[in-house]
């Protein structure tokens, strides 16, 4: 549990109470949890930008280089600008990848709710029960009902176990929410 230790003009200052929670903080910032198939899609991904479109993207701006002068060249200020968007997305990627940890699903513990666990909620307020599978941010989609574990419901749901209420605190507001079941 983070404590605001004290505000300032420089910004806020936090506490942990041990050194044990400021581990598991710090590797919950640093780390990307993913499954074997995540990160394999990342991967491909990866060598795809790399292969085929960082060639591309250099091959254009030799076509754009070749049509005059670079000053008044839009085609060449475009094919630079989508390079440097590109390079930008490989090393976003690389770091993704760089402090992947692969999560295997055999290993999971159920009792509790941790990354890629799928829980079952009612919110307390409307009555209505809804079920999302945690996940990391490279792999929520709400549309598909995965929610990250550094969202705010996400964070929040970490650790609970079946019949705990947690209320979490969204931009909305608070939420009430009650575990009702956890699986994978």
């Amino acid at each position: 549990m983070l404590f605001v230790q004290r505000l300032s003009k420089q910004g806020v200052v936090f506490f942990l109470p041990n050194s044990g929670q400021l581990n598991k903080v710090i590797e919950m910032i640093t780390t990307n949890y993913v499954t074997k198939e995540t990160f394999k899609q990342m991967q491909i991904e990866l060598q795809h930008m790399k292969g085929v479109e960082r060639p591309a993207a250099s091959k254009a701006i030799g076509e754009a280089r070749e049509k005059g002068d670079l000053k008044e060249n839009a085609e060449y200020d475009a094919a630079k600008e989508a390079q440097g968007l590109l390079e930008a997305k490989i090393k976003q990627l690389e770091s993704v990848i760089a402090t992947a940890k692969i999560v295997d699903e055999s290993e999971i513990d159920t009792s509790k709710v941790t990354i890629l666990t799928k829980v079952r909620l009612t919110n307390l307020s409307t009555k209505k029960e809804v079920t999302y599978q945690i996940v990391s941010e490279k792999e929520a989609d709400l549309k598909l009902k995965k929610i990250s574990a550094t969202s705010p419901i996400g964070h929040g749901l970490l650790g609970k176990s079946v019949g705990e209420v947690t209320e979490i605190k969204v931009p909305a507001g608070i939420i009430k929410f009650r575990v009702e079941e956890i699986s994978l």
